[in-house]
């Protein structure tokens, strides 16, 4: 019999372990003996919670970092001692790719031709293609910082692609990026894998991502828990998911809520006016029958959240209550906003912008990079002056009594916003004395967002150093502090894993119910489904609006595939740039 050779290896690791300090607590295991061999030619995705260990390994990979213990080869060279020639043969792409806002897409993309070496009729040849394959050939004159987001990012791929790597190396690159983008993202990305045999390891949040992939690594703790194809990954679930049908006058997220709370589920999340959860055992999948529940086949996300409820059984996500709720009965509109209009200069960012929020409604604002929802989120928290029309927030003119109106409103920024070198305590007290709260008042509150967003063990602890999914609790507790009517949340997601915004969400609906109103920025579609309504924004015009059902339905629609909130985005979008005009 003829012997089989092994598939030729780009990255193996064996027992790799890594730790680093972490203040008065000693150190923390960032990976624990984790073995792992990918193949070359291959698109292998990791994935798992925040905290896992995913951009250690790849730091690993690319000999930013040096292993603790076990040992790790890297195209066929051994780390650390052979990091230098690595670097010269990989392109690696972090979260925040050094991009010089102040140089043109083509000055860009000169300095990293310059840096690698890249000379002649090589950089021509490679320019051509790369700016065909990113789509930037018309905006080589631009500015960096003038770029979209979505752009920034392909021009970032471009710059990491310049000198053709041997194994590219993504860590988290959608992050941010709206659903277009982060499509046409993917499709470079899965070109260059087929086209031209690169071997491509992506660390991603999304598990939508992880399905394109040729293999799935789930990390947790720094263990891997599981891995193998899409498809093994996703059988890990067969027979255990199920949609179910909300109560009459429910929204979906109220029924997720409500079975997240169940320790026998292993997932529940709102799609397409429905609620998918994940059964744990065969009783469990009984029960949810029992219950009318409809079986679906499963998805990787299914098996991804089987194999972390097995692993370690998480805590049901916690809801919040106010201590002085909103009254729920008076739906009144809180948010009016007719004929908006922001001008920089003769830049018009908003172009008659007209919209309503009612009391305890979850409201989304949908757009593309640069679609100019970010001016008019900043215009609605009365951080920005318009430049016309009317804008009515919590009963006061932003017009004129911007100032009064802030005191009842709360904000939520993408960026982590709040004091890294100061205590979680610290920035809490801050925040408080900011709102105006004194006395047993602030202290009470602050007692109430430790024990509401579960922060009492992090308390000492500087914000700077906190896990992502607790900076982003503390952010929001921080903006909870004054018991706001109306809370803002620009993007308050982004790049969280699945089981963090699980726990973000069954908040969001607690306050909901509290009778606080909630507008908020995302680009993850699958996010658009706790909402009430929502609204879709490019070039500074609404393009659709409604319900979430009567968005989606706007979508074209693939025979023996219900369309999703992303094909309806993508399609209103589209259609928005090829002139026809608003819905």
């Amino acid at each position: 019999m003829e012997e089989t050779r092994p598939v030729e290896t780009a990255v193996l690791a064996k027992d790799l372990a890594k730790s680093f300090p972490l203040g008065k607590q000693g150190r923390v295991q960032a990976l624990g003996g984790v073995s792992l061999a990918i193949a070359r030619g291959t698109l292998t995705a990791l994935v798992g919670p925040d905290g896992a260990g995913k951009t250690t390994f790849l730091r690993l990979v690319t000999g930013l970092l040096a292993p603790e213990d076990g040992t790790l080869e890297v195209l066929g060279l051994p780390m650390p001692a052979g990091a230098a020639e690595i670097q010269r043969r990989i392109g690696y792409m972090p979260q925040k790719f050094g991009l010089y806002e102040d140089l043109s897409v083509q000055e860009n993309l000169d300095l990293y031709a310059d840096l690698h070496g890249v000379t002649g009729e090589m950089r021509k040849a490679r320019y051509e293609k790369l700016l065909h394959m990113t789509a930037l050939a018309p905006f080589t004159g631009r500015l960096a910082g003038r770029l979209s987001g979505g752009m920034k990012q392909k021009l970032g791929l471009a710059c990491t692609l310049v000198r053709s790597p041997e194994l590219l190396v993504l860590d988290e690159p959608t992050v941010g990026v709206d659903p277009l983008s982060r499509r046409e993202l993917w499709e470079i990305v899965t070109d260059l894998v087929r086209d031209e045999g690169l071997t491509v390891l992506v660390s991603t949040s999304y598990l939508d991502e992880a399905e394109k992939c040729g293999s799935v690594v789930i990390l947790r703790e720094g263990r891997i828990v599981a891995s193998g194809a899409p498809e093994t990954i996703r059988a890990l679930a067969t027979g255990s998911s199920f949609v179910m049908v909300p109560p009459s006058g429910k929204a979906a997220r109220s029924l997720q809520s409500v079975l997240l709370d169940r320790a026998d589920l292993c997932d529940a999340v709102p799609e397409g006016g429905l609620v998918r959860c994940v059964a744990s055992s065969k009783e469990a999948a009984e029960s949810l029958v029992g219950s009318g529940a409809k079986p679906v086949p499963p998805r990787l996300e299914d098996g991804f959240m089987s194999v972390l409820h097995a692993d370690t059984v998480r805590a049901a996500p916690q809801g919040l209550r106010m201590e002085k709720p909103f009254d729920t009965a008076e739906r009144g509109e809180v948010i009016a906003v007719r004929g908006l209009v922001r001008r920089f200069g003769d830049f018009t960012a908003v172009d008659h912008v007209d919209f309503s929020v009612r009391r305890g409604e979850v409201f989304g604002l949908l757009g593309p990079n640069g679609a100019g929802k970010t001016t008019t989120f900043r215009m609605l928290c009365g951080l920005l002056p318009a430049s016309g029309g009317h804008l009515e927030v919590a009963g006061m003119n932003l017009r004129s009594a911007r100032a009064d109106a802030r005191k009842k409103l709360g904000y939520v920024a993408q960026k982590f916003s709040l004091y890294g070198d100061l205590t979680v305590m610290e920035n809490l007290t801050f925040f408080a004395r900011a709102y105006g709260l004194n006395g047993a008042r602030r202290q009470g509150r602050i007692d109430w967002a430790l024990a509401s967003f579960e922060l009492s063990p992090w308390a000492g602890t500087a914000a700077g150093q906190l896990p992502g999914g607790f900076r982003q609790r503390l952010a929001m507790a921080a903006a909870l502090l004054h018991e706001p009517e109306i809370l803002f949340l620009d993007e308050p997601t982004s790049g969280a894993d699945p089981l963090a915004r699980r726990e973000f969400w069954k908040r969001i609906t607690a306050l909901s119910e509290e009778g606080v109103t909630i507008v908020v920025t995302t680009h993850f579609m699958e996010e658009a489904e706790y909402c009430d309504h929502i609204v879709i924004q490019d070039a500074g015009k609404i393009l659709a609006r409604g319900t979430p059902a009567e968005v989606r339905a706007l979508a074209h629609q693939e025979k023996g595939r219900a369309a999703t909130m992303e094909d309806a985005f993508i399609a209103i979008v589209a259609e928005g740039r090829a002139g026809k005009g608003a819905r």
